[in-house]
């Protein structure tokens, strides 16, 4: 082909054109790139990305976020810790954009350090709205937690009766509810015990009053102060095992709460030895409540009752939680072969708790009546969804609907257990036999070739 000044000139021009398609191009995947992001986490558990009841926190919060983290650059195995820390935070970065980061090193800025009270290596402080948090841990739960201690605003008090043997918020026996009062205070509530022996009247400033199973029967002047403090418009959560109620039963009437004795049976649900008094609350039992409305984990009731209600008009109910689909509410003695006997038992679904709601006043008031106290029970609290339920109850009490959500969780996956024989063998694989069979087959293709 010969070259003449005609066909350089339409070679330029194309070489040209496609200077400028190319740059076009690479603009435009350029602007598609940061208006649009497509990603997937690949981890059992989805720890890379932001949970559903995280976002919900997040969206609860109205105003800017910001954090500042300070930590040394680099930690003495030469990880790069303010990466890590920008790695952490930018999903929720991504989730809610007005997150700022700011990185401080104590190393080079002492002062500033020194200021904010830092003592240790690694420290986070997350501030909204004049309020402040500090973190050394970094993972979802924790940061979620912090996010819903400060959407919280000032702290909820949460009292339980005590003085007659109940289950205690602060206890560390198999029946107390210890585990659970410490999630309550790390999500931002305040706990503490209430001897109505002692105290003239409820606090008027407590979100909320828990009683959990009396085991000896209230004197009728604390008897009178729970229910004045039910008049006044005070929040309650009664937890009523199988047993006596101790001398509440002005209460129950109070709430017009019908108590059938018995305890509730789920042949599904029958263990090994002893009879089958668990019962397990799935979605398909669970009322249309805003307490649930965002539960999708089954919970466990062991030994629970069944809590009937009065139709009356002082009183909004709603029936939270149905169980045993199949089952009964056995009257009888749980000794022996448990059958339904259809002249003395209740058939099931049976309803183990009900919300009720009014106005007082100007004033709404919340009471949550659950036929078992053993479902936030140290032993039972990490079954499947009883925290989250536990939770939902207590926020929705205090009148934080807002922050009704599913418990953010760790990931499963975030360590790697092996048992020291396969890591031996993992090391010596990688780090001797690979190399030397590498070495072994070059000499042998070198020889060859010689």
């Amino acid at each position: 082909m010969q070259i003449t000044p005609r066909s350089r000139w339409q070679l330029s021009a194309h070489h040209g054109l496609f200077v400028v398609l190319l740059v076009a191009l690479t603009t435009l995947v350029a602007w598609f790139a940061r208006e649009y992001r497509v990603e997937r986490d690949l981890t059992r558990a989805h720890r890379n990305t932001v949970s559903a009841a995280t976002l919900e926190v997040l969206k609860a919060m109205d105003g800017p976020v910001t954090v500042t983290a300070y930590a040394i650059a680099n930690d003495p195995r030469g990880e790069n810790v303010h990466r890590r820390i920008e790695q952490f935070l930018r999903p929720y970065q991504r989730a809610k954009p007005d997150i700022a980061l700011q990185l401080v090193d104590p190393r080079e800025q002492p002062r500033a350090a020194a200021e904010a009270a830092v003592r240790g290596p690694l420290e986070m402080v997350v501030s909204y709205r004049e309020r402040t948090e500090r973190l050394t841990e970094f993972n979802e739960q924790t940061f979620a937690n912090a996010l819903m201690r400060l959407s919280r605003g000032a702290e909820r008090q949460v009292l339980w009766l005590e003085g007659h043997g109940e289950r205690r918020l602060d206890g560390a026996a198999n029946h107390d509810l210890g585990e659970f009062g410490r999630q309550l205070r790390q999500k931002g509530f305040r706990v503490g015990a209430l001897n109505l022996g002692v105290a003239q009247e409820v606090p008027a400033n407590a979100a909320l009053l828990v009683i959990a199973t009396p085991q000896t029967d209230l004197l009728p002047a604390e008897v009178g102060r729970i229910r004045s403090h039910l008049a006044g418009g005070g929040n309650l959560l009664w937890l009523i095992d199988p047993e006596p109620l101790r001398g509440l039963q002005p209460l129950a009437e109070d709430l017009g709460l019908v108590l059938t004795p018995g305890t509730v049976i789920d042949p599904a649900l029958a263990p090994r030895s002893g009879p089958p008094v668990y019962a397990l609350g799935t979605t398909a039992g669970y009322g249309r409540h805003p307490v649930l409305d965002s539960l999708d984990l089954n919970t466990l009731f062991p030994n629970a009752r069944q809590i009937g209600t009065i139709e009356s008009d002082a009183w909004r109910v709603v029936p939270l939680v149905q169980v045993a689909q199949r089952g009964w509410v056995e009257v009888g003695k749980l000794e022996g072969e448990i059958t339904f006997e259809k002249d003395r038992d209740f058939p099931g679904p049976v309803n183990i708790a009900t919300a009720f709601e009014r106005m007082v006043g100007d004033r709404q008031q919340r009471v949550v009546v659950v036929g078992n106290g053993a479902f936030l029970s140290n032993t039972f609290l990490g079954n499947g969804g009883n925290l989250d339920l536990g939770v939902n109850l207590v926020n929705w009490l205090s009148g934080d609907d807002r922050l009704i959500t599913v418990q953010p969780r760790p990931a499963p996956d975030s360590n790697l257990d092996m048992p020291p024989m396969m890591l031996y063998l993992i090391a010596f694989t990688f780090l001797i036999a690979l190399p030397l069979a590498f070495t072994v087959t070059g000499v042998l293709v070198w020889w060859r070739r010689r």
